[in-house]
C-alpha cells in the first residue's frame, strides 16, 4: 500500500529535523491559526449571526409596505399603517410613546411578580412529585386541567375572589405560565443518570443529598428550558390579564383596547411591537442567566454546525 504524499513530506521533515542535531526546529503539527483566519473566522461567524435576522426584516418591511399600498386601498388603509407612520406616531411623537411605555412598566411589574410565584410554585410541585411516585400521579392531571382550562372561562370566578385589579392579573399569569416550569422541572429531576443514583446508594445518601448533588444539578438545562418558556407566558399572561381586568394601573392590554377602540392604527402597533419587545427582552435575560449558571458544563449550541 503506498503512502500518500503529504504524509510522506511529514515524515521526511520530522526526520530531517531529527538528523540534523541541533537545527533549527521546525514546527509541523499543531500550528495554531493565523490572525488573518482567526479575523476572517470571526467575520464569518458575525455574518452568519446578523445576516439572516437583518435578510428576514427587511422581508417583512417589504410585505408590511406591500400590504400597506397594495393590497389595501386608502380608505381601508388604517388596517395596517406603514412603518414610517407606526415610527412617526408611535415612537417619535413622546406623548404617546411615554404612554406606551407607562403602560409597558405596569404589565412588567405584573408579569414579572406572576412569573416568581410560578417558580416558587412550580419548584415545589415538581420536587414533591419527583419523590414520590403517587404524588405525582396525584397532583399531574390537575395540572393539566388547569393549563387546558380556558383563561376567559374562569375570569368571573378569577374576578369573584381576586376582584378586577392587580392580583387578578397575577393570578391569570401564573395560570398560564405555571406548567411548562412544572414539566420541565419534573423531566429535568428525573433525568439522572441510574448509574450516578447507584453510586449514590452505595455511598448511603439521603434522599436531600441525593436531591441536592445529583437531581438538580443534572436537572438544570431542563429547568432554564422551562423558564425561558413560562418567562414569555408570563408576558402574555400580563397582557391578556389587562384586557379582563382593568381596574387599579394602566397596563399595555388596555392601551392595546383603547387603541383598537379608536382606530388609533400607529399607536395600536407601536404597542404591539413593544410588548414583543418585552417578551423577547425576558427571554434573552433567561438565556443570558442560563449560561452564566450551566454554560461552562453544558453545551447549549446544539450539535447542529
Amino acid at each position: 500500500m503506498t503512502m500518500p504524499d503529504t504524509r510522506k513530506d511529514d515524515l521526511r521533515t520530522v526526520a530531517g529535523v531529527a538528523a540534523g542535531g541541533g537545527g533549527e526546529a521546525v514546527a509541523v503539527v499543531g500550528a495554531g491559526p493565523n490572525p488573518a483566519s482567526r479575523i476572517k473566522s470571526r467575520r464569518r461567524s458575525v455574518a452568519e449571526n446578523v445576516l439572516p435576522p437583518l435578510v428576514m426584516g427587511l422581508g417583512v418591511l417589504g410585505f408590511w409596505y406591500f400590504v400597506s399600498y397594495v393590497m389595501l386601498d386608502e380608505r381601508r388603509r388604517f388596517l395596517l399603517r406603514p412603518p414610517h407612520e407606526v415610527l412617526q406616531e408611535g415612537f417619535l411623537d413622546w406623548d404617546n410613546f411615554s404612554e406606551i411605555l407607562t403602560g409597558l412598566w405596569s404589565s412588567t411589574r405584573v408579569a414579572m411578580l406572576g412569573l416568581s410565584i410560578s417558580i416558587l410554585i412550580g419548584f415545589f410541585l415538581a420536587t414533591i412529585m419527583s419523590q414520590a411516585k403517587v404524588v405525582e400521579r396525584a397532583i399531574f392531571p390537575f395540572m393539566v386541567m388547569l393549563q387546558a382550562i380556558p383563561i376567559l372561562a374562569i375570569v368571573p370566578l378569577i374576578s369573584f375572589w381576586w376582584g378586577n385589579g392587580q392580583r387578578s392579573r397575577v393570578v391569570v399569569c401564573v395560570i398560564i405560565s405555571l406548567f411548562p416550569i412544572i414539566v420541565n422541572t419534573l423531566f429535568g429531576l428525573h433525568a439522572a443518570e441510574r448509574g450516578m443514583h447507584d453510586l449514590f446508594t452505595l455511598h448511603h445518601a439521603n434522599r436531600g443529598v441525593r436531591l441536592r448533588k445529583l437531581m438538580f444539578p443534572a436537572a438544570m438545562p431542563a429547568i432554564f428550558a422551562g423558564l425561558r418558556i413560562s418567562a414569555g407566558l408570563s408576558v402574555i399572561g400580563a397582557i391578556v390579564g389587562d384586557f379582563f381586568f382593568g381596574l387599579g394601573d394602566v397596563g399595555i392590554g388596555q392601551m392595546l383596547k383603547k387603541y383598537a377602540s379608536t382606530l388609533a392604527g400607529e399607536q395600536l402597533l407601536a404597542a404591539v411591537i413593544m410588548s414583543s419587545a418585552l417578551g423577547v427582552t425576558v427571554f434573552l435575560i433567561f438565556g443570558w442567566i442560563q449560561n452564566v449558571a450551566i454554560g461552562k458544563w453544558h453545551d447549549t449550541s446544539g450539535a447542529n454546525p
